[in-house]
């Protein structure tokens, strides 16, 4: 597909700086947050809970820091309750979004995500006219340097995963939703630790751009939507071309 390689890159380049500047681990407390007011504070009970703190551990979050998140999903820190919403949205060229939030203001979450859509020629759709053309998996995660392509694939596939994307810097394993944890646990028996385990939204029909200017647009507006405080994943369904982005960095 034109642009997943450099694109992918892009991302995991951003993820880095990200970890840098403190977001991944806001992210991760959403995600142990959600997760401990789905199913409780016990990760022995609670498979997305174990999954969001492994997940935290992969990258160094504080023990401090996964012991609040928990507490603050069920409650006992008090204040209002943090809610799970998804925000359908398109972008310029008419580019799908799907931004997923945890948050304890329904009303300005939904005001800033409205605003971040119309200054950057975008608008927030009705639920379910975006979701339809994305198909829901399981993603898992591991640094490429930690064992070969092939030897994965036939460890990931036996403990059924259904594919395996590699590139210089990670795995990537794909996985129906509910065996999502069965796979990741596999993995872990292996000898393996995940960086990334967790479900998500992959676009059916991706939608190349090849326009310039429209290219940055998008990137700009998939920023300021991955970096609004709230935002735990956004999933879009478009390509950036090789020549455009190659344009874009230099």
């Amino acid at each position: 597909m034109a642009g997943h390689n450099k694109w992918s890159k892009v991302k995991h380049i951003k993820a880095r700086v990200d970890a840098i500047k403190g977001r991944v681990f806001s992210k991760c407390a959403h995600e142990i947050a959600l997760a401990a007011r789905a199913g409780g504070g016990d990760p022995s009970t609670n498979a997305r809970l174990r999954s969001a703190i492994d997940n935290a551990k992969a990258v160094s979050m504080p023990k401090d820091n996964i012991d609040r998140a928990i507490k603050k999903g069920t409650g006992e820190l008090g204040g209002d309750a943090i809610q799970e919403v998804a925000y359908e949205g398109y972008g310029p060229a008419g580019i799908a979004f799907i931004v997923e939030m945890a948050t304890d203001n329904l009303n300005r979450s939904a005001a800033d995500i409205r605003s971040i859509f119309t200054k950057n020629a975008g608008s927030v759709a009705t639920q379910g006219s975006v979701s339809y053309q994305f198909e829901r998996k399981g993603e898992i995660r591991i640094p490429a340097h930690t064992i070969a392509e092939d030897r994965l694939m036939e460890t990931a596939i036996e403990a059924g995963a259904n594919d395996v994307h590699s590139d210089d810097e990670e795995h990537v394993i794909h996985t129906a939703p509910n065996e999502l944890g069965t796979v990741a646990n596999a993995l872990r028996s292996a000898g393996l630790q995940p960086t990334s385990e967790k479900l998500v939204a992959i676009s059916q029909n991706p939608s190349v751009v090849t326009d310039p200017a429209i290219a940055r647009q998008i990137l700009k507006l998939h920023d300021q939507l991955d970096d609004y405080p709230d935002t735990v994943n956004v999933f879009t369904n478009f390509e950036v071309a090789d020549d455009i982005l190659d344009q874009l960095a230099s």
